[in-house]
């Protein structure tokens, strides 16, 4: 579930990268192979003082540390809001984007046209949203392990890398004839060596891969599945070579399919963070532009609906029932029930 990390952007927007900056991309992942496969016994640390003091989140984590301040977990709530949603909102463009690449924008003159029925990213929040809330709310109790949505995230983790490998391999080796002839090709385009043979950007690189590091514990979908979620230590140290090896793989096709897609779409006909898709689709294979498609919607929906639910725990633990509280708008008597008020 770890793999949750693995969101549109690595399915389609690591590939947009590798095409226009190179080798840039690879920091975004070295992080969290540093964090998790050598720095797992802080992993460890963290879990056990979570459990311990029946952590649900990480702006209840940070509060603990400073005496457990309502204020500071509510600032902290406040930020993980405003940092998260606009990358839901990113999740829902690509699941939009990718379906109009493949069947195409609704027409003008359609029934759905003028309606939200006609616009996939609200279908697609709305059916997001109740995925969440039917795996997200089935216990009150935070603390409690949400199973069946931790074992939809890591189906949906398998099904967005076999489905990424699988359109790589297509491209790299159906399309294009093996890595031999590709990389023949791109040493005869000019722009394409120019920008994979350009030399290292150190700040940047240090920079995106300390963030990296943070953000794989610190982001709000992180610290939830990999600590709240949390069943035992031998996950953290199964992890520890199975969430870099993941991370590996995942990205073994980038560089060939950005290639391939500058190849075939050359001055920007195609937008790279499309390749994934436009690839498949160019070659006339309807199976693997479905593959291609059911991917990325993995990588999208299982970002969407993990983040929401630890959101949604951090809102109301932190802000909305101490705001009930201290307003005092709830008697004694319903504050036996505030489970069904929160819900």
């Amino acid at each position: 579930s770890l793999a949750v990390y693995c969101t549109s952007w690595t399915f389609f927007g690591s590939v947009g990268l590798s095409a226009t900056a190179g080798l840039d991309f690879l920091p975004v992942y070295l992080g969290p192979i540093i964090m998790i496969g050598l720095g797992w016994p802080l992993l460890r640390r963290i879990v056990r003082l979570s459990k311990t003091q029946n952590i649900t989140s990480i702006a209840d984590f940070i509060a603990a540390r400073y005496g457990k301040s309502p204020a500071l977990a509510a600032l902290v709530t406040v930020i993980a809001v405003a940092g998260t949603l606009p990358y839901i909102a990113l999740q829902l463009k690509a699941v939009s984007q990718s379906v109009t690449t493949v069947i195409g924008p609704v027409e003008a003159g359609s029934l759905f046209a003028n309606s939200p029925l006609g616009d996939v990213a609200f279908i697609t929040a709305v059916t997001m949203a109740i995925f969440a809330i039917l795996f997200g709310t089935r216990h009150t109790d935070a603390t409690e392990h949400q199973e069946g949505l931790m074992l939809a995230i890591a189906t949906e983790s398998v099904v967005k890398i076999i489905a990424f490998l699988a359109v790589g391999a297509f491209v790299t080796f159906h399309m294009l004839g093996g890595l031999g002839p590709l990389m023949e090709k791109a040493s005869q385009n000019q722009e394409i060596m120019a920008l994979f043979s350009r030399g290292f950007h150190g700040g940047t690189w240090l920079t995106v891969t300390f963030l990296s590091m943070v953000c794989i514990i610190l982001l709000p979908r992180q610290f939830h599945v990999s600590v709240v979620e949390n069943n035992s230590e031998r996950e953290i140290k199964r992890a520890a070579w199975l969430f870099p090896l993941y991370l590996v793989a995942i990205n073994l096709f980038v560089v060939p399919i950005a290639i391939a897609g500058l190849l075939t779409f050359p001055k920007g006909s195609v937008p790279g963070d499309m390749f994934v898709l436009a690839l498949p689709l160019s070659s006339g294979s309807q199976f693997m532009t479905l593959v291609a498609f059911i991917g990325g919607l993995s990588a999208a929906t299982a970002m969407v609906i993990v983040a929401t639910v630890a959101l949604s725990i951090m809102v109301s633990n932190d802000l909305v029932v101490p705001l009930l509280l201290r307003r005092g708008h709830l008697m004694m008597s319903d504050r036996e029930d505030m489970g069904k008020l929160l819900l």
